[in-house]
């Protein structure tokens, strides 16, 4: 056959539009997010979760769950590889919020988030929060929250599912660097090596995390039984009237919880400098009235927040350290303070201005013969940021629509005092009793001091504010005393627990506590509690179990 043969046609160049190029930076831009979804993992898996422990050296160590989840993955079929990819990631999530929630507890109340019994702190959280920024960014900052915790699950996923298809494509090399590594890591464990003090190279915080989750889930479900066994034995429960409390017979007696008064402000230099004066004047000024005092510190079953744990614990005498005791004793009949007062006589009230909304079960728990919240104090003042109303409005109140009543039963009251409740800005200051009438005498206060947001930039401005407002709580109970104090007044008062963000975490639990009298007998009462003379109580004062005061009470002003 014959071939027919003509001029050849040259070859045509096409343009290559810069796919090279282009491929580079699509191999890079792959690297890049494969590096993020990497470091993503590592982050959730030895971020700790107490900020006091974070150091880089914490994020270059070798995690043990990392290892497991990359071995199970590569052995797995495509199909199980995704959707073990999947699970991985939500876990990692989770693992990351739960780290976070750990931060934030520790930072504020000295302990990690209870995933049974934590959940009232948000909604105490939710309240100040708006007390300080307002309803609608209030609204916009928890829409924000919960869009940031979305996207961390599902960035989570999304790492680990690059992470498994990048390793599936190189499953030989991936094998190799997860068999070495896991070499490292045993030998590591072995030897005890660390990076640095108190982070070693064999990393199994994750593990341990979840581990120590899953044991407090276990803890707080088998709690419940033992604790209502332990509601229901009381030796005073059946105890008559007549003789419960017979050494405070025609006294009226007022339980008052200084917010936050916790034992750093005695301690603390900077703040015990100007809080530890004013209680040695308080003293003194109150020793010419012929009035004495007796100090001390309890133990408080709460830090840095959940008030009304330790005020149920004083009232109770059980150690009411989570929400579900809480809920499981206002649901009993245990005996507290303000009834066996009630049992006695007493007229009981209750004096909670930081109440701004109905407490059904508090009120049928209590059952107090009077409840003053803030809607029904008939304040007509400003507030102070968290502060619905200054420490001299509710006391004032209490002497005028209660105290003062000669004619009634004598009255025992609980007395929650608001002024030193973070933020501590602005604050009020003391005016002359006679003039504090429905309040509205304070509403040039506020405008004068500065505001929260101010003041919460600076450390040393918090701890300063801090310190203003506990010494205002303080000097306003002293005033009280000074002005209205008889010999039928027989006041009580305690702190709730130490100050958030203001106390260092490690610190102790202990709030002062100190009970003023001008009729000597009262104190002669306790003179065998070994109590110091004072309102101030110094380093060698007594500690005592926050749950150990009410039977010790009880017992001896039975006498």
């Amino acid at each position: 056959m014959l071939r027919r043969t003509g001029p050849t046609t040259p070859a045509v160049s096409l343009p290559d539009f810069g796919l090279p190029r282009l491929a580079r930076r699509h191999d890079v831009a792959g690297g890049v997010l494969t590096a993020l979804a990497a470091l993503l993992v590592l982050f959730g898996l030895l971020a700790p979760d107490d900020l006091t422990s974070f150091s880089a050296a914490a994020l270059v160590r070798v995690p043990v769950e990392g290892l497991v989840i990359g071995a199970v993955l590569l052995v797995l079929p495509p199909r199980a590889r995704r959707v073990g990819a999947v699970l991985a990631g939500l876990g990692l999530g989770l693992l990351t919020l739960v780290k976070a929630l750990d931060t934030g507890f520790y930072a504020t109340l000295e302990k990690p988030f209870d995933p049974i019994y934590d959940w009232s702190f948000f909604h105490a959280g939710v309240e100040f929060l708006a007390g300080q920024i307002g309803d609608a960014a209030t609204v916009a900052a928890l829409i924000g929250a919960g869009l940031l915790a979305v996207a961390v699950m599902v960035l989570m996923v999304l790492a680990v599912l690059r992470l498994s298809r990048v390793a599936a494509g190189r499953r030989t090399g991936a094998t190799r660097v997860v068999a070495v590594l896991a070499v490292v890591w045993i030998g590591c464990s072995v030897f005890g090596v660390e990076i640095a003090p108190g982070q070693p190279v064999a990393a199994q915080s994750a593990a341990a995390l979840a581990y120590g989750d899953l044991r407090q889930v276990g803890a707080d479900l088998r709690d419940q039984r033992p604790f209502g066994e332990v509601a229901a034995d009381d030796a005073f429960r059946s105890t008559p009237g007549a003789q419960l409390l017979t050494g405070l017979r025609g006294k009226n007696v007022v339980l008052t919880f200084v917010e936050s008064y916790g034992r750093i402000a005695l301690d603390d230099p900077v703040i015990g400098a100007k809080i530890g004066p004013t209680l040695d004047a308080g003293t003194a000024e109150l020793r010419v009235a012929g009035i004495g005092a007796k100090s001390a510190f309890l133990s408080s079953s709460t830090f840095g927040g959940g008030s009304w744990l330790a005020h149920s614990t004083v009232q109770s005498g059980l150690w009411i350290d989570n929400q579900q005791r809480y809920n499981d004793l206002l649901a009993s009949d245990r005996l507290t303070l303000g009834g066996a007062f009630q049992r006695a006589g007493w007229r009981t009230v209750w004096d909670v201005p930081a109440h701004t909304k109905d407490w059904p079960e508090g009120q049928r728990f209590y059952h107090p013969d009077a409840y003053y919240d803030a809607r029904s104090i008939g304040y007509h003042g400003p507030g102070y940021a968290y502060a619905t109303m200054p420490d001299q409005f509710s006391l004032s109140m209490l002497q005028r629509k209660e105290l003062a009543n000669g004619a009634q039963r004598p009255v025992m009251a609980e007395v929650d005092l608001v002024s030193s409740h973070a933020p501590w800005s602005p604050r009020p200051w003391l005016v002359d009793w006679n003039q504090v009438g429905d309040g509205s005498v304070f509403t040039p206060q506020p405008a004068a001091g500065e505001a929260p947001e101010s003041v919460w930039k600076d450390p040393e401005k918090i701890r300063e504010a801090y310190r203003d407002a506990t010494d205002y709580s303080l000097k306003t109970v002293i005033s009280f005393v000074r002005h209205y104090g008889g010999d039928d007044l027989v006041l009580v008062f305690l702190g709730d627990h130490q100050p958030p963000v203001v106390t260092p975490q490690g610190a102790v639990h202990d709030v002062p506590i100190t009970i003023v009298a001008k009729d000597p007998k009262v104190l002669d009462r306790i003179a065998g509690w070994g109590w110091q003379d004072g309102l101030h109580p110094g380093a060698q004062a007594p500690i005592w179990k926050m749950d150990s005061f009410r039977d010790r009470f009880l017992n001896a002003f039975a006498r």
